[in-house]
């Protein structure tokens, strides 16, 4: 996961659970300090609209894989953002007397505080699911990176080995025209030889003759 993400998610988380806090202190305020705090409170949201922002653009600038895990996380955040932002419309709204205030901290309030600190424990359990999920994708993609690195070694040995073969074959090309070249000397000189033998009857033919002529003449007389 991207460190820079998870800097802009540790600073929401810890906005939006002060925020919560702040919405929780200005319902029980009147006049200019219930303005002071929601003043404080739109500031803040500010902050947080600026972090859903910046997480929004690391997150789709990210693998496919990862992105879809940090959206699904984003999704969760700008629901919790947007929970808060009603809260704040309705006590900037809320103009109630001291004893409105207090029916409305016993009965209503209680209920919204409930309601607000399920959604965040579920928002956590959400966050841990994403978690874990980051982390079985990160194992995921450990294996594949493992995995081509194999298969790029792999595939090294077989060019070496394909190079191998390919010089081994020139050098038996190179040996078989050699061989064809001593075969061509041996069926030349072959050939030189019976020439020359068939000279070599003919020489000693024509000198049997020719002792025997002599003979006969010297034989004759």
């Amino acid at each position: 996961m991207s460190t820079v993400f998870e800097g802009y998610e540790k600073r929401y988380c810890e906005l939006s659970a002060a925020l919560s806090k702040k919405c929780s202190a200005a319902s029980l305020l009147d006049g200019e300090q219930k303005k002071q705090k929601i003043s404080e409170i739109r500031s803040g949201l500010d902050e947080a609209d600026e972090l859903i922002r910046k997480m929004d653009i690391e997150a789709r600038g990210l693998q496919p894989n990862t992105k879809a895990v940090l959206l699904a996380k984003l999704r969760e955040y700008k629901s919790d953002l947007n929970n808060l932002k009603s809260e704040v419309k309705r006590i900037a709204s809320t103009n109630l007397n001291q004893a409105a205030r207090d029916e409305l901290l016993e009965a209503g309030m209680a209920d919204t505080l409930a309601v607000s600190a399920n959604q965040r424990d579920r928002l956590l359990v959400s966050t841990e699911r994403l978690n874990n999920s980051s982390n079985r994708i990160r194992e995921s993609r450990k294996v594949m990176l493992e995995t081509e690195e194999l298969g790029v070694s792999l595939l090294q040995d077989l060019h070496q080995q394909r190079q191998s073969l390919l010089h081994a074959n020139n050098t038996l090309f190179g040996v078989d025209d050699n061989v064809g070249k001593s075969k061509r000397i041996i069926n030349n000189i072959s050939s030189r030889m019976n020439r020359n033998k068939w000279i070599i009857i003919a020489i000693v033919t024509v000198l049997v003759i020719a002792i025997a002529v002599v003979l006969y003449f010297k034989l004759s007389k």
